[in-house]
């Protein structure tokens, strides 16, 4: 058993690096354990980040971790939990090398992780040309012709999007049957996006020159910019066997302070529901991280670790 903490966070993204910062603020014991394995590590450069716009997201994560690493109370590991095990003051939490250390609660920002296109070119145009959020990069897409790789009838939705700032949209089945109803060709119809029922083998051009999509009969569809919207799985192993409630689009349920339905357990970004963007990753991350450090107040602090402040309710209710 290593040491004990009053937090462990599972993940260092913007979610998890803003949780530990403010548990940091509180003067909570921390540890933020990371994998590394982050959903924009491929993307060159994040957009609408206020005084940063547009900026790195490794940027982003590296200059997070420096100030981090002020707060004492603070420590980061390089590493993977494989499991949670207890209850709310005292999880057992095990990393893949076996250690296993002691947290009054932990707070999960795991994330999500896509589902990507089979084509020829994917890891070279990922996060310069090819995207998968029209709200992230849509911007970038003005007065160009997109091609939108995906067949769920989400697709529709997704591809209509785009219209605030594309030329032209074309939607690439993958070879799939576009799964949408009449209603959803219609609309599509009505507003000049084509659907090709064929399969993109290849995407033309190098990294950052987007020129086109080829498909399996050899035509080339025209495209300085593509997307994809083939479906994306929350990384709920963690939360699952802990026994968290989820909603009905399968994310982690959380109430106003980032609290899940298992005490003692927070989670926050894009694990939970609502936007997914690198902006509300961190403000869900900060909500979580101030909700833990003030439920800490009804424990006991450490050995040799500074007093809390009172519970705010149980004193009133001393009165």
């Amino acid at each position: 058993m290593d040491s004990d903490w009053d937090a462990i966070v599972v993940g260092g993204g913007p979610s998890g690096l803003s949780a530990a910062t403010w548990l940091g603020r509180y003067r909570r014991h921390t540890l933020l354990v990371d994998a590394g394995d982050h959903r924009n590590k491929a993307v060159e450069k994040a957009h609408g980040y206020l005084t940063r716009d547009p900026v790195s997201p490794r940027e982003i994560l590296e200059a997070a971790c420096r100030d981090l690493d002020r707060y004492s109370c603070v420590e980061r590991l390089d590493g993977e939990v494989v499991s949670i095990e207890g209850e709310c003051g005292g999880f057992d939490v095990t990393t893949a090398d076996g250690t296993v250390r002691r947290a009054l609660r932990v707070v999960l920002c795991t994330g999500v992780t896509d589902r990507f296109p089979e084509v020829d070119g994917f890891a070279e145009h990922y996060g310069a040309s090819l995207f998968h959020c029209p709200s992230c990069d849509g911007y970038e897409a003005r007065e160009r012709d997109v091609v939108v790789l995906g067949w769920g009838e989400h697709v529709a939705g997704f591809s209509l999007e785009l219209l605030d700032w594309a030329r032209s949209v074309t939607i690439v089945t993958e070879g799939f049957d576009f799964e949408g109803d009449d209603r959803h060709w219609r609309a599509l119809a009505d507003h000049g996006i084509t659907v090709v029922e064929k399969d993109a083998v290849a995407l033309v051009g190098g990294r950052g020159d987007l020129r086109g999509v080829r498909l399996d009969d050899g035509t080339e569809l025209p495209a300085q910019m593509a997307f994809f919207s083939i479906g994306h799985d929350p990384r709920r192993s963690l939360p699952d066997a802990l026994g968290c409630e989820v909603d009905e689009e399968g994310y982690v349920a959380v109430d106003e302070h980032g609290e899940t339905s298992v005490e003692g357990v927070f989670a926050a970004g894009d694990l939970v529901p609502g936007y997914q963007l690198i902006q509300v990753a961190a403000a869900k991350g900060t909500t979580a991280g101030v909700g833990c450090a003030m439920s800490l107040r009804r424990d006991p602090p450490l050995e040799g670790r500074p007093e809390r402040a009172p519970d705010v309710a149980e004193a009133l209710d001393e009165v």
